[in-house]
């Protein structure tokens, strides 16, 4: 099992490499990452955007644009559209965003002509490895779904435990996180927590095993969940946390990112292929993890 981005990377190079399309390219942070990603043997590139712009990045950052084809698109919005269609069209494995907004790119992926539709729920999915932990951690949804029903929590679990199985957990521990470890009426998320639980006990959900409601300490640490008497493997032994709703999810992956330090990779799920796609905050670090995560998956699914 794969338990840190650096047995990722290497896990990756052992397979064929993927050729990602990026759209709106003009972007340090993310040239720096697929030339890194390049010269490590994870990925080619088809660079789409203001070729004027790449150029003077590349320069900047000493990356040899020969080893990348650039197809020149200004707007913001056609350069999308045909990073996804020739994702489409065979012509590459994956799409990347670049400096664009996420809502842009997934217009692209979600058109019904030329885009990766399935008819599955578009989630993202986030890695997360954290100091002092044994193993990498997986977070949904922190980036897509703002309210999930409890159809739509099945989904994010299913997404995340494609990415579980990936990194070679063929049993990931999931923990349907809320604030509280008990079901209250009240709250609807320790609801929705417990019949998920149910749920994979019924064989409805597979490939894992699910409990909830636990709250973030007793997911992720045994002595917290031996002081609240709870007895469930997947209590302080959580791999997977799904979060009750966007801010949730979002707030936590951010403040292990800023706070606790941690490293990350994030893709979105649902479409015919993974969708690499961080913040444009984030650092060239997380993007390059981003695409040998996104370069896994499809490596995996091939197999499948």
């Amino acid at each position: 099992m794969i338990k840190d981005f650096k047995q990722l990377i290497q896990k990756v190079k052992a397979g064929d490499p993927q050729t990602i399309s990026v759209a709106v390219a003009q972007d340090k942070d993310v040239l720096s990452a697929v030339n890194n990603a390049y010269k490590m043997g994870i990925a080619n590139a088809i660079l789409v955007g203001d070729k004027e712009k790449i150029e003077e990045i590349a320069i900047e950052i000493q990356m040899d644009t020969n080893n990348f084809e650039i197809i020149d698109i200004k707007d913001k919005t056609e350069a999308c559209t045909q990073a996804i269609k020739l994702v489409r069209d065979g012509k590459a494995s994956l799409p990347m965003k670049g400096f664009v907004e996420t809502s842009d790119i997934l217009k692209a992926v979600l058109n019904h002509e030329t885009g990766l539709r399935t008819g599955d729920l578009i989630n993202h999915v986030g890695v997360l490895e954290v100091l002092g932990y044994d193993r990498l951690f997986i977070l949904s949804d922190s980036a897509m779904t703002i309210a999930p029903t409890l159809e739509n929590k099945v989904d994010i679990i299913n997404s995340s435990v494609k990415i579980a199985h990936a990194l070679g957990n063929e049993e990931p521990k999931v923990a349907v996180l809320c604030a509280v470890e008990k079901v209250n009426p009240k709250m609807p998320a320790t609801l929705d927590a417990e019949q998920l639980t149910k749920m994979n006990e019924q064989g409805i959900i597979k490939g894992c095993l699910v409990k909830g409601p636990l709250a973030i300490d007793n997911a992720v640490c045994v002595e917290a969940a031996k002081h609240k008497g709870i007895n469930h493997p997947v209590a302080g032994n959580a791999d997977i946390l799904i979060a009750p709703d966007i801010e949730a999810g979002n707030i936590l992956n951010k403040s292990m990112e800023y706070f606790a330090k941690a490293e990350k990779a994030g893709v979105i799920m649902g479409a015919k292929t993974p969708i690499i796609l961080t913040s444009r905050a984030s650092s060239d670090m997380s993007k390059l993890h981003s695409i040998a995560l996104g370069a896994l998956v499809v490596q995996q699914l091939g197999k499948e």
